[in-house]
């Protein structure tokens, strides 16, 4: 068999033929070649069980490619814990172009590898950092990357290279992954292409053989060979290899049992036993090596008294090659030998590899290595790992940390310096998005913690954990308990952790388990603040809930206008966090305060994208999402939530935890089936995990939807069912709705009891957005004689905002109004100002709505709706349009947005051919003036 390619080279011309039986895939690999000649970027998942063929898939692209660039790596089960490793072997020979990158880009990556010591730069910093390194190998040729047995990539980089893979566009590299299936964490790679590699169809089985065998083969052995390999090519070749020629043509008879399916293993073995003591000696070190460096392997041999030559036996049977790298002829063969060795037998060469890097001043590996040599409690080593992950952490490498410091806990001889580092490790498995490793080390460190102090510490990781599961109904009581345990005179930390159960609390809602939402505010009531300090915006949160929820509405909102201006003005603030920002998000929408909503989305995404911040980030865009949406920027809704979307996906967070913010969008947009299976997905996910906010996403968004579609008691029964459980935010924003599905589904004294509520709430919130929808409301319920003077009013309130889609609304309503009372030139006017607002935004099952209206009035509808931008941009393109009409560079663009300056290059050329223009300084005018001139172009409300 072919060996394996290792390391970066540039191909020669050269013809590629179709590999047998791959057809299909060989097509799809010339293509993706094809593509990223031409410029543009793709990306591939190949699995598949061990030996069907992917590596030579791999393989195939290198020999396809005569142009281009190749970075080849494979997976490693000994690095699988060393955050970051597979990253820094594909980007070693181009760590001389780090100097071509951004000032943080290079730092990030500089400190992700130890060349510098810093701050530890975010996932995002460094996957940002690494695609703009890629992007600046790829401007002098094409790059294609080949990643095989992705399965025991670190996950670290493998998050990184899927992020890669999904944000490149407009540059010429190409991804290609291999990996087993059913064989370690993949979820990093979701959202690419993938293809299952199967087993070969009986015809090509069968010329496979033919083609291997020199001599006669009898059918009758051909067929048992692919009956019993189930067509997996590495397990045939390798069968028919051990046969001899009187078996294979059918004249002495073959084994009872042949080696194949699980016995590869064992077959790999019998091959390794026919080499001597010392061939065996170097394979194990070359097995237990992290880095397949040659001279490695040689000097931990030498210290074993083997001496190099010793491989020669085992390249000259095919079963390793040494150059440039070492590499194993298949991964099964590595495994097999590792696995196969003695306990003793590792350990020795452990302790040789734990030598070589000692003396090459690879602390950390040495460390790793001596771990493994040993098998008995001891402090000196586990002191070494616990600085090994000091390290780690300071280059973001927080598997790595992981790793060292539970390996650091398992060889501590102290019970209470073991039980705090499994507590350490905890942490750290968290940070890296490794929820369940998390949660089996903090059950482990737990007996060994049993005072007050770290009882709380234990708690408060205890309830992250639960959050980060979605299970947000367990962490309440879990943080009521920690707050109990802290010194009555800590203020600042009581006050934290109940800040915390707040937010886990509201999201919950119903399912709190062993504690209720208002156990938690009043407790918090119970604790004032420090007065010795001023109130900070999570104070003033913190506060404004617990009255909303213990006292009353009135008395809260002043705390929650309050702390949502703090959050948005106080320049003093260094990070956001996720529950100051979910708890922020409510308050906004609890008091109708749209400006402040949105500068404070705007202001903390400015933060979270200088700091990495994922987590707060992917709700910071969330809720930007939203604001965008009200405010008729659908195509930017789009954006903010596609972005949110990838990095839930880089940081494992599950589909169904940000689908409902898309909910709401595709309401607005009218998209009816599309809008019914995301409420429906997001609420059973909701019910399922405890997360009652969920369900509230779903129900809120049906409102939307229904009312959009004239479908009046559909929506009334959706949005009751937040009206009763009044959640904060929601719970307001739900009241119009009710009214208008109340009133023009017959149902008035729904209508009425939700008219009363807003009344006393938009009151006293007093923002334009509050009294316009409350005027609107009464304008629906009131007398013919009151009515008009309530739709002026609306309309005077809310043209003073940035919600347009709710002015829109008030217009639509006016229209129909006007049209009933019998004056139809006053409808017209006000049902054609709807209908191009709601056109305008994209807002289609309203904009349909409106059309009946006008057509009623006797006013014709023919022109189509148009899109919310009238060039025919895409989303991404009218993003990067707007950016760069407003003076950004493209370098700003690219980080702003996630995605390579040959990516904005490429939209701004199709950008300017749509729009007309030939320079950045005519854009902002073209795109606020529309096509020929029309106002009402792409504009930022």
């Amino acid at each position: 068999m072919e060996g394996r390619l290792t390391g970066y080279r540039t191909n020669a011309a050269g013809v590629n033929h179709a590999l047998l039986g791959r057809a299909a895939e060989c097509a799809i690999l010339d293509k993706l070649v094809t593509d990223v000649r031409a410029g543009f970027s793709g990306s591939l998942v190949f699995t598949g069980e061990p030996g069907v063929g992917k590596t030579r898939l791999l393989q195939y692209m290198a020999g396809s490619a005569t142009d281009a660039t190749i970075g080849w790596i494979a997976g490693a089960q000994s690095e699988l814990r060393l955050g970051f490793a597979a990253l820094h072997r594909l980007v070693l020979p181009h760590l001389n172009r780090l100097d071509n990158l951004a000032g943080p880009h290079r730092n990030a990556l500089e400190v992700t590898f130890g060349l510098t010591a810093g701050p530890p730069p975010s996932r995002l910093m460094v996957s940002l950092a690494a695609m703009a390194l890629l992007s600046d190998v790829a401007a002098d040729r094409p790059v294609l990357l080949l990643i095989d047995d992705a399965q025991w990539l670190d996950q670290e980089s493998l998050a990184v290279l899927g992020f890669i893979a999904r944000r490149l566009y407009a540059d010429p590299i190409g991804m290609v992954f291999s990996a087993r299936e059913h064989a370690g964490d993949l979820t990093a790679l979701d959202g690419m292409p993938i293809r299952r590699i199967a087993a070969l169809d009986p015809a090509s089985a069968h010329t496979l053989l033919d083609e291997a065998v020199s001599g006669p083969l009898d059918p009758r052995v051909s067929a048992r060979v692919i009956d019993e390999t189930g067509g997996n090519p590495l397990a045939m070749l390798e069968l028919v290899g051990e046969l001899s020629a009187e078996q294979l043509a059918g004249r002495f008879p073959l084994p009872r049992r042949l080696p194949v399916g699980r016995r590869v293993d064992v077959h790999f073995l019998a091959q390794v036993a026919t080499l001597s003591s010392e061939a065996r000696t170097v394979l194990l070190v070359a097995a237990a090596c992290v880095d397949d460096e040659p001279s490695t392997v040689w000097r931990a041999s030498a210290l074993l008294g083997v001496a190099a030559s010793a491989a020669n036996h085992a390249v000259q049977q095919g079963i390793v090659s040494l150059e440039p790298r070492i590499a194993f002829r298949h991964p099964l063969i590595r495994s097999a030998v590792y696995d196969g060795a003695t306990s003793e037998e590792r350990q020795r060469v452990h302790d040789a590899l734990a030598t070589v890097a000692n003396r090459d001043g690879e602390d950390d590996r040495a460390a790793w290595h001596r771990a493994a040599a040993v098998t008995t409690p001891e402090e000196t080593i586990a002191a070494d790992l616990q600085a090994s992950a000091a390290r780690a952490q300071r280059r973001g490498g927080y598997t790595m940390q992981a790793a060292f410091l539970t390996r650091a806990a398992e060889l501590s001889p102290d019970s209470q310096d073991r039980a705090l580092r499994y507590l350490a490790a905890a942490h750290a498995y968290l940070a890296a998005g490794d929820g369940l490793l998390a949660e089996a080390l903090l059950d482990l460190a737990t007996p060994g913690l049993d005072n007050a102090g770290m009882h709380v510490a234990v708690q408060r990781l205890r309830a992250a954990i639960s959050v980060f599961f979605s299970r947000h109904k367990d962490a309440p009581a879990i943080l009521l308990d920690a707050a109990t345990r802290v010194e009555p005179a800590d203020i600042s930390l009581v006050r934290q952790i109940l800040f915390d159960a707040m937010q886990a609390a509201i999201v919950a809602r119903q399912y709190t388990a062993g504690t209720t939402l208002e156990a938690v505010a009043h407790a918090v009531l119970g604790v004032a603040r420090d007065p010795r300090r001023p109130a900070s915006g999570n104070d003033l949160l913190l506060d404004g809930f617990a009255t909303r929820i213990a006292s009353g509405y009135a008395d809260a909102v002043p705390l929650l206008r309050g702390a949502v201006a703090m959050m948005f003005t106080d320049e003093t603030a260094t990070r956001v966090d996720i529950p100051s920002t979910i708890l922020g998000w409510f308050a906004a929408d609890d008091v109708w305060d749209e400006q402040g909503r949105r500068a404070m989305f705007e202001r903390a995404e400015a933060i979270e994208r200088r700091q990495g911040a994922l987590g707060a980030m992917r709700i910071t865009l969330a809720g930007l999402s939203t604001s965008q949406a009200w405010a008729g920027e659908m195509n930017d809704a789009e954006n903010s939530y596609g972005e949110a979307a990838e990095i839930s996906a880089l940081i494992g967070v599950p589909p169904p935890a940000t689908t409902g913010v898309l909910l709401e969008v595709r309401a607005w947009q009218g998209r009816e089936s599309e809008s019914r299976a995301v409420a429906s997905s997001t609420a059973d996910w909701g019910r399922q995990k405890g997360a009652s906010i969920l369900e509230i996403f779903a129900l809120m968004g049906l409102t939307v939807l229904e009312l959009g579609l004239a479908r009046y008691p559909e929506a009334l029964r959706w949005g009751l069912q937040i009206f009763h459980d009044d959640p904060p935010g929601f719970g307001n924003r739900v009241l119009p709705e009710v009214v208008e599905a109340g009133v023009r589904g017959g149902d008035r004294g729904a209508a009425e009891v939700a008219l009363t509520r807003l009344t006393e709430r938009a009151t006293a919130a007093g923002t334009p957005w509050a009294l316009g929808l409350l005027a609107r409301s009464r304008a629906l319920m009131a007398a013919d004689a009151d009515a008009e003077m309530y739709y002026l009013e609306a309309i005077d309130h809310l043209a003073r905002t940035a919600v347009r889609t709710e002015l829109a609304r008030a217009h639509l309503l006016y229209g129909e109004w006007l049209r009933r009372r019998k004056r139809r030139r006053d409808a017209q006017t006000q049902l054609r100002t709807a209908y191009d607002m709601f056109t305008a935004m994209g807002a289609t099952a309203f904009a349909g709505r409106t059309g009946a209206e006008r057509r009623a009035a006797g006013q014709a509808t023919a022109d189509a709706l148009r899109a919310d931008n009238p060039f025919g941009l895409t989303p991404q393109e009218a993003q990067v349009a707007r950016q760069a009409g407003a003076g950004a560079t493209n370098a700003e663009i690219a980080s702003r947005l996630f995605i390579t300056t040959s990516t904005v290059e490429y939209h701004l050329s199709k950008v300017f051919r749509k729009l007309g223009v030939t320079s950045r300084r005519q854009l902002a005018s073209a795109l606020a003036e529309g096509p020929d001139g029309d106002p009402g172009g792409i504009t930022s409300q």
